[in-house]
């Protein structure tokens, strides 16, 4: 089953955990420093793949059986969010959702790169 790095509401804990049907929680990971982090809108995060200006970023991964992702969890992201590939800290590449290109297109995004997590964020906005 492949490992999908998640970064918000679906990670453990959140409202949207439940579409993971009890998919194996494999750690707490970074991913590397090569992706900016933005709020779209202040309903869910997007990470955007950037050759300059990076940071790590703190998410989930889990491991998710392929129909899993098909019949559950694509299906409920919304359109701002794509399928991607991305690399950890530790060098591995996971799947992971992403901003769908241009990133710029979107109106109500907020760099949130330098909170490094969506959860720490979302606790700085309390």
């Amino acid at each position: 089953m492949p490992l999908i790095f998640l970064n918000g509401g679906a990670m453990r804990g959140g409202p949207l955990n439940h579409l993971l049907a009890g998919a194996p929680f494999a750690g707490e990971v970074k991913t590397a420093p090569h992706y900016r982090f933005y709020s779209v809108g202040d309903r869910f995060p997007g990470l955007h793949p950037v050759s300059d200006g990076g940071t790590p970023i703190v998410g989930e991964l889990f491991d998710v059986s392929m129909d899993v992702l098909r019949t559950s969890l694509l299906p409920a992201e919304p359109p701002e969010l794509e399928l991607g590939v991305i690399e950890l800290e530790d060098g591995r590449s996971v799947l992971s959702m992403v901003l769908r290109r241009p990133p710029v297109s979107y109106p109500q995004l907020i760099d949130i790169t330098e909170f490094g997590s969506w959860t720490t964020y979302r606790e700085g906005k309390k």
